[in-house]
């Protein structure tokens, strides 16, 4: 499948918004709590967060696109707009989504092996991301593509306080 990357901006805000949504509905919203699951959508995938995410200069987001159709997207961090770490030599790979549709078709490593790219090419060391813990699936798919697990941290549902795995690999 020809896939490319394209760089967001502000006139994709609503398109970004709505897949930002469904995908991670899609993912996650049936081991949550639906009060805590909604609280939490509203406030992470709102306009006004996804814009002060895309204005930020070190937040990325990339729609991943066939000649037809968006089929999912991704975000990476360098700087202070790393959740964690905020090392100069690291690149966290915040997002990484597929639309359930195109799920099974490889896009996943092309899309990771392209976040691993922008890092080569900026000059970063490693790329990071944290994984929700019962997330065994991509926990699989992370380790098989070299990443390594070196610690946790507090991932919040709405009050729900959630555990992510914190994985990295270095890069050359």
């Amino acid at each position: 499948m020809e896939i490319t990357f394209r760089a967001c901006g502000l006139h994709d805000l609503e398109l970004l918004q709505k897949i930002s949504t469904s995908t991670f509905m899609d993912a996650f919203e049936k081991q949550n709590d639906p009060i805590d699951f909604q609280s939490y959508l509203t406030k992470a995938f709102s306009k006004e967060q996804l814009q002060r995410e895309l204005e930020n200069e070190n937040a990325r987001f990339y729609f991943v696109e066939t000649t037809k159709e968006l089929v999912g997207y991704l975000k990476v961090n360098t700087g202070q707009a790393q959740s964690e770490l905020r090392e100069s030599g690291a690149m966290e790979l915040e997002r990484i989504y597929v639309i359930a549709a195109f799920q099974g078709k490889g896009l996943g490593k092309r899309m990771l092996s392209f976040a691993e790219e922008l890092a080569v090419k900026e000059g970063k060391t490693y790329l990071w991301l944290g994984v929700w813990e019962k997330n065994q699936g991509a926990i699989r798919f992370y380790t098989r593509n070299g990443y390594q697990h070196f610690g946790t941290h507090p991932y919040y549902i709405g009050k729900d306080k959630q555990t992510d795995w914190l994985l990295k690999k270095e890069l050359k």
